[in-house]
Formats: structure tokens, C-alpha cells, sequence
């Protein structure tokens, strides 16, 4: 084997052994790249002594629910769904930059009591090496409630996540990132479960269209839609900037652009002050 293989062999290995540790594990689940694999090597190496857990609630996705669901069942990966209530608390409605805080101490707070009524010991989720140096106020809740980042401890990266998994055939190792619904709401409107459902109609409409990797970023009366550069070319033809206009419209926005930056994740994060991201700087 070249020396790439060999060092990706000896995180995999790793990655196995880590889990073997805890001992027991609920992994938070979302049906990601990474978060499906964490569950899938968990399964591996714990069998029914580990659980994943996926977190429902108006932000995520109908159509990525399925996925997951579908996902766990095809491998018989132990699952269960906590419906979360952060839509109920104020302080992630007024949707500033500790947004996905609020909403992550929820699930965090949530897996915490069932990992003490099924008995389990840790709580692990999905962060790799890449994540680290991003502005992800998910991992300060993740911190807070001790739970554990067995890719991290494996040291891999992202595309060595997306390698592992097409290797062991799963059909989630080329799956688009695929962030909460909240993410799309600008910084100070209010996370509403109404402008949820309107963004999730809005992809919807674009994946009907024929487009893979999507944002449609809501900024009240106006739709700002993200779409990979790869795919760009196509949707810059006149009938089909027409089929955009007119399904986006058609949810009520008043206004549709298309962002000739195309995809890229945490665009939202573009007009946050630097004393937001990065608290001591402030």
C-alpha cells in the first residue's frame, strides 16, 4: 500500500479502537457524511451498545429525516429520533451568532437524559479535523456536555471521512453537506417555523429543477439562492432562471437572486462582526 493508504488504514484503525473505549456511545445523528459514518464505524465496533440519535424538529428537512432513517435501517444501526424544542426557547428565535448554540445545548441536554436512562456512557458526535478552525458555536454546547469527537481523536479530515465511507460502500460518502434549515435565515430575523417550511419548499423546488448542492438564504421579502459553481452555467439560462423566479415566488418571496458566488457554506456568517466569531477579539 502507498503511504496514504497505510496512514489512512492506521486512522481507521484508530477510529475503531477510540470507539471501542467508550465502552457504550450515543452518537448524535444527523444523517450527514460524517455523522453517518461516526454511526456506522460505532455500529462496527459497539453493535447494540451504541445508539444513534437524530434530533427532529421544524429545521430539519422532511426529506433528510427520510434519508437517515432510511440510511441507519439499511445498515441495522440501532436509531431513535428525540424531538427536540428549540424553536420554543427565546434566545435561539432571536437568531444571533450563538444561534446553533442554543440549538445544539438542546439536543445535547437531550441525549445527556437518555444517555442516563438507557444506560449508556458517553455522548459522541461528528466533528472531524477540518471543523476546528470554524466559527461552530455547536461544539462550545458539545464541550459543555462533554461529549466526545471520535473522528477528531482518529485525526480525519473530511475527505478522508468521504474516502473511509466509499470504501466500505456507503452511499452517503459523496452526500452534499446539508446544514439546518435555520442556517439560512439572516442573523436577526426571527427563526419562525413558517420561514423554515418556506425555505425548505424553496430547495425543494431547486432540487425538482434538477440542482444538487443548494442554499436558499431567506432575507424576508427576498430569496438569495446559492447553487454549486458546477452547476451555475445551467441555471444561468433564461428559462431556467425563469423556473426559479416563478417556484420561489410562487412560496411568497417578492424578490429572487441568484448569488454569483454560488454554494458555499456559512455564507451567513460573510456579515458577522469579528467580536461575534471570536468573542475575546471584541
Amino acid at each position: 500500500m502507498e503511504s496514504t493508504e497505510v496512514d489512512l488504514a492506521e486512522k481507521s484503525e484508530k477510529l475503531a479502537s477510540t470507539l471501542r473505549g467508550l465502552g457504550s456511545v450515543l452518537v448524535a445523528y444527523s444523517g450527514g457524511t460524517d455523522s453517518a459514518f461516526l454511526a456506522y464505524a460505532a455500529y462496527r465496533a459497539l453493535g447494540d451498545r451504541m445508539l444513534a440519535v437524530i434530533a427532529d424538529s421544524a429545521s430539519l428537512p422532511r426529506t433528510e429525516l427520510a434519508a437517515a432513517l432510511a440510511f441507519t435501517a439499511e445498515h441495522g444501526i440501532p436509531t431513535r429520533i428525540l424531538a427536540t424544542s428549540e424553536l420554543d426557547n427565546p434566545d435561539y428565535q432571536r437568531n444571533d451568532s450563538q444561534r446553533c448554540f442554543h440549538c445544539k445545548d438542546e439536543l445535547f441536554t437531550q441525549m445527556e437524559q437518555a444517555r442516563v436512562q438507557y444506560g449508556f456512557e458517553h455522548l459522541a458526535y461528528g466533528m472531524n479535523m477540518d471543523d476546528r478552525g470554524e466559527f461552530r458555536p455547536g461544539q462550545q454546547a458539545a464541550a459543555l456536555h462533554r461529549a466526545v469527537a471520535p473522528l477528531v481523536t482518529a485525526g480525519l479530515t473530511k475527505a478522508e471521512i468521504r474516502t473511509l465511507a466509499r470504501a466500505a460502500n456507503l452511499r452517503i460518502w459523496d452526500k452534499p453537506a446539508s446544514a439546518c434549515l435555520a442556517s439560512r435565515v439572516e442573523y436577526g430575523r426571527p427563526v419562525t417555523r413558517e420561514n423554515l417550511s418556506q425555505v425548505e419548499q424553496a430547495e425543494e423546488a431547486l432540487h425538482d429543477l434538477g440542482f444538487r448542492q443548494v442554499r436558499v438564504r431567506h432575507h424576508g421579502d427576498l430569496a438569495r439562492v446559492e447553487i454549486a459553481r458546477a452547476e451555475l452555467p445551467r441555471a444561468l439560462a433564461i428559462d431556467t432562471l425563469d423556473a426559479i423566479t416563478a417556484a420561489l415566488k410562487q412560496l411568497g418571496f417578492l424578490y429572487v437572486t441568484l448569488d454569483t458566488q454560488g454554494y458555499r457554506s456559512g455564507s451567513m456568517n460573510d456579515v458577522l462582526p469579528v467580536s461575534a466569531i471570536h468573542p475575546a477579539a471584541g
